[in-house]
């Protein structure tokens, strides 16, 4: 990770490699070993020398921002139903299913952690209204992370509201299948970085020089084996996620 300050009120985030091996992103943790988007599991990829991890954050029906993958509690925790129909009072009570004495981490209890030397990747889970983007954006704020927090979404809806909400904070759009244009749909967006599923961009490697050119970041989505580590490093992204974050790291410091 690099941190440039053009204005030093406003630190910007870079997951740019800058000319060295792809970074290693933690893909909700080390989610391999540990249960996905729990405190635990953020530790553990930060323990293993990662600098990034990757969480996913959505509301709570009172408008708590909470660490959960899944539109409903069912497959991560001892609840049911859909997170956003729930208070934040009852999410507090589960806990994560196999794991007693892990629960749902609140988005402040992991930006508490993103101390200096440390770096967070959020997605901001589904749609997101703009009173809820600006909860998020408060809380990254109010931990005094702007300079270590990059968001990114699927939604172009989020994306283009999270922009008029903080034109100058940088931000990924994350994909499934490439778009016809990758470049331009950055340029219409505002996005400073374009994230792709791994499989569509070896499908197209050809885009990565296109948006380099464009100084538009590659983050690619989610590598677990040294194959697909050696095609994606050799294809020239920024950064891969992956579920094995120590074994990545391992992988790349290797004879």
């Amino acid at each position: 990770m690099t941190v440039t300050s053009p204005d030093p009120g406003r630190p910007v985030v870079t997951m740019r490699h800058g000319g060295g091996p792809p970074l290693v992103i933690a893909h909700r943790g080390a989610s391999a070993s540990w249960a996905e988007n729990t405190l635990s599991a953020f530790l553990a990829a930060w323990h293993a020398g990662v600098t990034w991890v990757e969480a996913d954050t959505q509301p709570t029906a009172d408008g708590v921002p909470v660490l959960l993958h899944d539109r409903d509690l069912d497959r991560t925790t001892t609840g049911r139903g859909p997170v956003r129909a729930a208070r934040y009072r009852d999410v507090a009570r589960l806990t994560v299913r196999g794991r007693p004495g892990e629960w749902v981490p609140r988005l402040d209890d992991l930006l508490t952690m993103v101390t200096p030397g440390r770096a967070l990747l959020l997605e901001l889970k589904g749609y997101h209204t703009s009173a809820q983007i600006r909860t998020v954006l408060a809380a990254v704020d109010g931990h005094g992370a702007a300079g270590r927090v990059l968001l990114q979404s699927f939604e172009l809806e989020v994306l283009r509201e999270l922009h008029r909400a903080d034109p100058d904070r940088p931000f990924g759009l994350l994909v499934t299948d490439l778009d016809a244009d990758p470049v331009a749909r950055c340029r219409d967006l505002g996005a400073a970085y374009y994230n792709p599923s791994v499989g569509a961009l070896l499908r197209r490697p050809d885009v990565v020089p296109a948006l380099h050119a464009a100084g538009i970041g590659i983050a690619c989505w989610t590598a677990d084996d040294p194959a697909r580590w050696a095609a994606l490093a050799g294809a020239g992204v920024d950064a891969i996620i992956t579920n094995r974050p120590a074994a990545l790291a391992a992988w790349q410091r290797r004879p």
